[in-house]
């Protein structure tokens, strides 16, 4: 996504490269507000803590996910 044109050395992309650059932004944004994102300096507890949440919310996503696809699958 960082490639100069050859003839005049202005990048390439223009609003596609600049939607990009958005994104990229807007998804590290929103790993560091998630609520269980590891930090550089949070302390081994807090880590531990933050791990074992993210497996429980792992987890019952999927029970949710699976009550949803049960109640799709059974009136067909």
């Amino acid at each position: 996504m960082n490639d100069l044109c050859e003839h005049c050395g202005k990048p390439l992309g223009g609003r596609d490269l600049e939607y990009h650059e958005i994104r990229e932004r807007d998804t590290q944004a929103n790993k560091e507000q998630w609520i269980f994102h590891i930090k550089e300096d949070d302390g081994p507890i807090m880590r531990g803590l933050k791990k074992t949440g993210n497996l429980f919310y792992t987890i019952y996503m999927a029970i949710l996910t699976f009550l949803a696809w049960l109640i799709a699958i059974l009136p067909g």
